[in-house]
């Protein structure tokens, strides 16, 4: 099982490739040593080597790492589809792809249940993956149904061409609108959770403040201008916030009412990698975090201030000024 990428830093191999696996550090030690990591073509077994920008790394998992894959005993919403492309509106607690520690079914193992084509760029595990949502987020995902596809849209991801526009309720409110800027790193502590670093990799959020409850809940509309591991998680904890049943950050549910985290990629922009004109995907929210919102908030209101026509303009003025 096969996984490339190009080195966008200078670095050490195990934090970058730790970073870009998404695995823990020890594993990914582990994967060095043994053999299965390859710069430029050439195996490497020190896990200190230095990598340099635009070095081509490729890496694969010992098949007995796997577990088998867990029966596919779910659905998943399709938003789109065609010979190119398909997005659909991932439900949480579902990983996107296979890794060593998962154990149960992910959305490639749905995908391939269901015959989909998919690009092979990504490496076996993750067929026609081109971006990915962590596995409590819900909302709009892009699958890429073949390489072509699969190059455009990655390339889109490098020029910002394509993103997402996320909504999310905070347990109190920000000061005000802003950007954050913090660099993002694995939490030394805690391998399961990301933290600000200072030799972490570069990250940018945005974050637009909607409306407010009287018991001080917000509801945000929320840009990336990058994608790293637990972005807007991460950049909210380091403000004191936190998203209501994130209790990985911090939050605390009362009497455990809220039962998963709720956050969820609302809309997904993008260039057609067949057609070269810009569409737009909107991923309906799932109805745990609709009534949510409609129980604390004014549902006229909140049907106006989430227009999909509007969102975007939310963050033509924002500036740094979290």
């Amino acid at each position: 099982m096969k996984n490339k990428f190009t080195s966008k830093e200078v670095g050490r191999l195990d934090k970058i490739l730790t970073n870009e696996s998404n695995q823990s550090r020890n594993q990914i030690e582990k994967l060095i040593k043994q053999g299965l990591v390859l710069v430029n073509g050439k195996v490497i077994t020190k896990t200190s080597y230095r990598l340099v920008i635009d070095d081509e790394v490729e890496y694969s998992f010992k098949t007995e790492l796997f577990k088998k894959s867990a029966s596919v005993d779910f659905d998943i919403d399709i938003i789109y589809e065609d010979s190119h492309i398909m997005v659909i509106n991932k439900p949480s607690g579902l990983v996107v792809h296979p890794a060593p520690s998962v154990k149960e079914a992910t959305v490639v193992d749905w995908l391939k249940t269901k015959g989909v084509s998919l690009s092979t760029i990504s490496g076996e595990e993750r067929h026609g993956i081109v971006h990915r949502i962590d596995k409590d987020t819900t909302g709009a995902l892009v699958i890429a149904k073949n390489n072509y596809a699969h190059k455009k849209l990655a390339q889109q991801l490098q020029d910002k061409t394509m993103g997402r526009y996320y909504l999310t309720l905070i347990d109190y409110p920000l000061k005000e609108s802003g950007i954050i800027e913090k660099p993002i790193g694995r939490n030394r502590k805690n391998r399961f959770k990301m933290d600000i670093v200072d030799s972490g990799r570069s990250a940018k959020s945005a974050f637009y403040k909607i409306a407010k409850c009287d018991e001080n809940v917000e509801l945000l509309a929320v840009k990336l201008y990058t994608g790293r591991t637990h972005q807007i998680r991460v950049h909210l904890n380091s403000l004191g916030r936190h998203i209501l049943g994130d209790v990985l950050y911090g939050f605390k549910s009362k009497k455990d009412t809220i039962k998963r985290v709720l956050l969820h990629a609302y809309k997904l922009y993008l260039i057609h990698p067949s057609t070269g004109k810009r569409v737009e995907f909107i991923a309906p929210l799932f109805p745990d975090m609709e009534e949510f919102i409609y129980r604390k908030f004014n549902q006229g209101e909140i049907d106006e201030k989430i227009n999909p026509n509007v969102i975007d303009s939310y963050f033509n003025t924002i500036t740094n000024r979290l």
